[in-house]
């Protein structure tokens, strides 16, 4: 790896600073590995003077904190995984995207799909998120729990607050981002797409699914 030399600058108070100058070509490496921005690449290796392993290391550490700012980034890579039950009567396809396709080759990334892939066909959501569920199943559920807190006799000041917690309950049962992962109930789904957000250095999406099962209309 070709690095410039460090330059030095004095500062105000008299001490001494050294700034490591990154050239573009390591900054272009390092997004190819990490799949994170040019200048948070840039800075990285800046932080850790041009070392490119413990850039990587560095980016990966702060992957977590950074997910949510990554959300509004464009994701049109990713790839389509799919899932077929053993007995042949289950099937899943879901559409899973990241910024760059270096990052849907990964491991990381194509583990991801799986998971969700075989999630989807245990825990059957009915969509990826909660504005995705159609409206009229929202207010008949809601109509339901209202004359069931009414019937149940609690103060009517408390009642909505009731019913909000039913109406959480109840996306968290159909909505795939809130369900609990079946490979690990102590995280949501959600929670997983961010860890491997975080660990790719992308914005990562699901996209959408669809789930088959024999019979079914």
């Amino acid at each position: 790896m070709q690095r410039e030399a460090a330059v030095f600058t004095g500062s105000i108070d008299g001490a001494v600073n050294m700034t490591t100058t990154i050239n573009a070509k390591d900054v272009s490496q390092l997004r190819g590995r990490t799949g994170a921005g040019m200048m948070d690449c840039k800075k990285a290796l800046q932080e850790t003077g041009g070392d490119m392993d413990k850039a990587v290391d560095l980016l990966r550490k702060k992957g977590i904190a950074k997910a949510e700012k990554r959300a509004g980034r464009s994701a049109q890579e990713g790839a389509i995984g799919s899932y077929l039950h053993f007995n042949n009567k289950v099937a899943v396809l879901v559409e899973v995207n990241c910024e760059t396709d270096f990052v849907a080759r990964t491991d990381d990334f194509q583990g991801l799909v799986k998971d969700l892939a075989l999630h989807i066909a245990s825990a059957k959501p009915v969509a990826v998120n909660e504005e995705e569920v159609p409206a009229d199943v929202i207010e008949r559920e809601r109509t339901i729990f209202e004359a069931q807190v009414a019937e149940s006799g609690k103060p009517e000041q408390v009642r909505g607050k009731i019913v909000d917690g039913k109406m959480k309950k109840f996306f968290q049962e159909i909505v795939l981002l809130d369900q609990a992962f079946v490979k690990d109930d102590k995280k949501s789904i959600r929670d997983l797409v961010k860890e491997v957000s975080g660990k790719l250095g992308e914005n990562v999406v699901v996209r959408r699914f669809v789930r088959y099962e024999l019979g079914e209309e």
